[in-house]
């Protein structure tokens, strides 16, 4: 998954057919988060999470990169880096059946995404901590009143109401749409790719730590019980 999208978003900065990006799910959820399983039967830990480390900046940086508008339709759970890189994106349209959680605290791991300074700045520091410190879930309403959330829109009509605004906007002049981004996000680029290290480099440590592998085996411990 992480490749595909990394490859949609750069290909999306130089193809002229492109006007808009779009993140959408498939499923119950719009994305259940990172694979835990990953972290499981791992011979050498130091060479898992150095390869997650490098694969997974490379992931947040395309979203930084990004020139088109991009725009996420939340249409279920949203779990982990599904939440984290919303704030990467300039449109989030949710269901009103969306909910919003990323349990890095549970899971001895920290923020990713570039969540650490978006979030503070966009809901304030204790609403972010709710999300990224103490593992709370909210509701899409929750989510737009807090301001990662553009517009929630009713489940049974979420679907057509959303891909009608994505139409209306992939039909805007696209230099326009480019350079309004550019001036609202470009000055923050290079901030932005400093904050994506420097999350990456914490879970770089946090992976190959006792309390991180801890609270993943007990994760798996509490799934596995009846």
């Amino acid at each position: 998954m992480y490749d595909k999208i990394i490859h949609g978003l750069t290909e999306a900065n130089t193809d002229e057919a492109t006007n808009i990006v779009v993140l959408a799910g498939a499923g119950k959820f719009f994305c259940s988060g990172n694979d835990l399983s990953n972290f499981t039967g791992v011979t050498d830990v130091k060479a898992t999470a150095e390869f997650a480390h490098t694969r997974l900046k490379k992931y947040i940086a395309a979203y930084i990169d990004c020139r088109k508008p991009l725009i996420a339709l939340v249409h279920g759970p949203a779990i982990g880096i599904a939440v984290t890189v919303l704030g990467l994106c300039d449109s989030v349209l949710a269901s009103d059946q969306a909910t919003f959680t990323s349990p890095f605290s549970s899971l001895g791991q920290s923020p990713e995404g570039c969540s650490s300074y978006i979030f503070p700045r966009i809901m304030g520091y204790a609403k972010a901590s709710e999300l990224l410190f103490f593992n709370s879930k909210i509701t899409a309403a929750q989510a737009c009143d807090w301001g990662l959330v553009s517009e929630v829109i009713p489940q049974d009509r979420f679907q057509a109401e959303a891909w009608n605004k994505v139409k209306r906007i992939s039909e805007m002049p696209i230099k326009s749409l480019i350079y309004s981004k550019e001036l609202v996000r470009g000055r923050e680029r290079d901030l932005l790719h400093q904050v994506n290290q420097a999350e990456c480099d914490r879970l770089l440590e946090r992976w190959q730590s006792e309390d991180c592998m801890n609270a993943i085996m007990k994760f798996f411990s509490r799934k596995s019980k009846p």
